[in-house]
């Protein structure tokens, strides 16, 4: 079965070469919009393999694009690549931030681009499990299971499910709005700071530094921490 991709480009040279490049390789079906609002169209209603998002778009910009598409459950694990002719640093790390997985400047190399879409598409789709287990860390994601070093880990359930969307998205960054939103609701009007006392609970309760980082200013990520990883060492009784 052919693989989709949507690409949200209003350059239609560029949005046309890459559609015949991906065509080529006998395995894409391709889908061109030329404009913001078609574009998370299209998607919401035909969630795709992945995304090409330019970020200069008449009518809705490209990170309002990756905003809304990160809140919606059928398209929150979706791969974005983002393609502009920004190069600015900021730029790059705020696409990052709302949950973009790569960001390609403009002009670029359509066979690098090629290659990063396939790097991407390997690595998602491998993570397509209903389970992660590095040997250290075990969290079954349908049954609400989490198991450190062989010991059980009891979570409340908003513990699970920020544990569950970090390791579901290893290795990017999702935004403490991303966070909130997905976990306490898109109509959530508390504190921030529950979002941390939660994160941090965790941290402690899986007892082993390394696996929730801290994007400073920004949010949190879940790399693996493996075989190697380090117990959290217990506080100091008070006297």
């Amino acid at each position: 079965m052919k693989r989709s991709i949507v690409i949200i480009e209003d350059d239609t040279d560029i949005a046309q070469s890459i559609r015949y490049n991906l065509e080529q390789e006998g395995s894409f079906q391709v889908t061109i919009t030329t404009t913001g609002e078609a574009g998370l169209r299209t998607v919401l209603e035909h969630p795709p393999n992945l995304i090409l998002l330019d970020l200069n778009l008449p009518l809705m910009n490209g990170f309002e694009i990756c905003r809304r598409l990160r809140r919606e459950e059928a398209t929150a694990q979706v791969p974005i690549i983002m393609l502009t002719a920004r190069t600015d640093e900021t730029d790059k790390i705020h696409g990052l931030g709302l949950g973009a997985d790569d960001y390609v400047t403009k002009p670029f190399s359509v066979r690098e681009l090629m290659a990063r879409i396939n790097a991407i598409l390997r690595r998602t789709e491998g993570s397509a499990t209903a389970v992660y287990d590095d040997g250290t860390l075990f969290i079954d994601y349908n049954h609400f299971i989490v198991r450190c070093r062989g010991q059980e880990v009891t979570l409340t359930r908003k513990e699970f499910a920020l544990l569950k969307l970090l390791a579901q998205s290893k290795g990017r960054v999702l935004t403490r709005e991303y966070l909130l939103d997905r976990v306490w609701g898109i109509d959530y009007d508390g504190e921030t700071r529950t979002l941390d006392v939660h994160i941090r609970r965790v941290r402690q309760k899986l007892g082993i530094d390394g696996y929730i980082e801290t994007a400073v200013g920004i949010g949190y990520r879940f790399v693996e921490a493996g075989k190697d990883a380090v117990k959290s060492p217990k506080p100091a009784n008070k006297k």
